[in-house]
């Protein structure tokens, strides 16, 4: 990973975020330690097809297993204010695997300290297109 990777700014139209923007650029270069740390410490992690991951520790311990060369283009959001001084974020774009390219939608919710207390991930496509993705 250069340095240059690691630092590559992360834009999403439509919001200015910081933790989003840093959610993304530790995920696309596989700085898992920083990525998991920007969840609250019960956060859950909701991946597609994937029950709830809960906590830092089993939200890093995922993506090292499950992470590995994808990469997350984030492309436009949408935010709005919650009861209890919480954020939520939907952010659209797609996300690139070594086998495949696929729509993702995020959907963030944000604490008053700005930590990630939820995030569903949700495949984007259609049932034939998600069956072609089968091994």
């Amino acid at each position: 990973m250069s340095a240059v990777q690691s630092k590559e700014s992360i834009d999403i139209q439509g919001i200015n975020e910081p933790r989003i923007q840093q959610y993304f650029q530790s995920l696309n270069g596989s700085d898992y330690e920083k990525t998991a740390s920007l969840f609250a410490e019960s956060g859950v992690m909701h991946p597609p097809f994937e029950s709830g991951i809960t906590g830092r520790d089993a939200i890093l311990s995922y993506l090292h297993k499950e992470a590995i060369d994808i990469k997350a283009y984030p492309r436009e959001a949408i935010s709005r204010i919650l009861e209890d001084n919480q954020t939520q974020i939907k952010v659209a774009g797609k996300v690139e695997t070594p086998w495949f390219g696929v729509n993702v939608s995020w959907l963030f919710t944000l604490n008053e300290n700005l930590q990630i207390l939820d995030v569903k991930i949700k495949l984007l496509a259609s049932p034939q297109e998600l069956l072609s993705l089968r091994k």
